[in-house]
């Protein structure tokens, strides 16, 4: 098939083109600044962002199917209105372009933080409501951009939107938010660990599980794609199964961590780093659901997360060969 994909240039969109290369499907992107971790790939760039209607228009024509992986992430520091303007003028902007074209088939990627967490003691699943009244911009606008692409459903767009949990893997190019937070644990650079933990989902499980959604997911349907919710100290210990001559950082409160949060801001702003913890960060480590169920995507997607260890084992590895350790 003739697949165009946004967000191409990203931790998931690398492992993705190269899955789908590899399955003989034919791949245009959207590029709107850097390529770097796609170089080598066989596939068409299209210059342009989600702003862009020329260059929507360009990506889209003559695809089978559009997979919208693009999204501003609001803890690397950008602005309310850099992140509305990706993830919901950006999301309707594509839509718009989609559905100029009957057979195409749309792929949202959304988010597990579109959906309200609490109450954290019931299973989350797709039938949760969406957080679009979340104080945090993030979740607020991916909850707003699931909520458009939902209503196309509903008037006869053929689309299926994914929810990722917190993703980590090989293949991660920049590397994202939580590889650093790998490679610094593993570095032993990491200050300190806080309470609280994510729902890790391997970057090739969700690849599968978006394979699987071209082929055999239902039209209007949404997939969680989950994994093991696991603490970052438990994150921490996995890391030094690997590494003995690592040590695991000590632990503080969510208050203390609240009181350096900003002084550590300063101090990534300073170094050209993404801040590890910000109070917004701290706030979903602390609210992470823990019971996220991907039974769905199993019974209709075949989809099957591997363990925990098998991840945090081929990541390090990944990461040591593009000599990031």
């Amino acid at each position: 098939m003739r697949i165009s994909i946004t967000g191409a240039s990203g931790h998931i969109g690398a492992n993705l083109c190269r899955e789908l290369i590899s399955l003989g499907h034919t791949i245009k992107v959207l590029i709107n600044r850097t390529s770097k971790s796609l170089e080598g790939l066989n596939l068409e760039i299209v210059k342009g962002n989600l702003l862009s209607t020329d260059s929507l228009r360009e990506l889209v024509k003559g695809s089978d199917v559009v997979i919208h992986l693009a999204a501003q992430i609001s803890i690397r520091g950008a602005s309310n209105r850099d992140i509305e303007q990706i993830n919901i003028t950006g999301t309707d902007n594509l839509l718009r372009e989609v559905r100029k074209n009957s057979w195409q088939r749309l792929i949202h990627f959304s988010s597990i933080h579109a959906y309200c967490q609490n109450p954290l003691y019931e299973i989350l699943n797709e039938s949760r409501a969406l957080a679009v009244n979340d104080k945090v911009q993030y979740n607020h606008t991916k909850a707003v951009g699931e909520q458009l692409i939902r209503q196309a459903a509903e008037e006869g767009l053929d689309a299926i939107i994914i929810n990722p949990t917190a993703v980590i893997g090989p293949n991660d190019f920049r590397p994202s938010l939580l590889g650093q937070a790998i490679v610094s644990i593993y570095k032993n650079k990491l200050p300190a660990l806080v309470p609280g933990g994510y729902d890790w989902v391997d970057v090739r499980d969700v690849v599968a599980g978006t394979v699987k959604a071209i082929e055999k997911g239902k039209k209007g349907e949404r997939y969680l794609l989950s994994g093991h919710w696991k603490s970052l100290e438990e994150l921490a210990k996995a890391i030094r199964r690997i590494n003995t001559a690592n040590s695991i950082p000590p632990r503080l409160p969510y208050w203390l961590a609240r009181v350096g949060a900003p002084f550590l801001g300063l101090y990534a702003w300073m170094k050209g780093i993404d801040p590890l913890y910000t109070n917004e960060s701290l706030n979903i480590l602390k609210d992470s659901h823990r019971m996220i169920s991907c039974e769905k995507a199993k019974s209709e997607l075949d989809y099957q997360p591997r363990p925990f260890e098998e991840t945090i084992s081929d990541t390090i590895k990944w990461f040591a060969e593009y000599g990031m350790l």
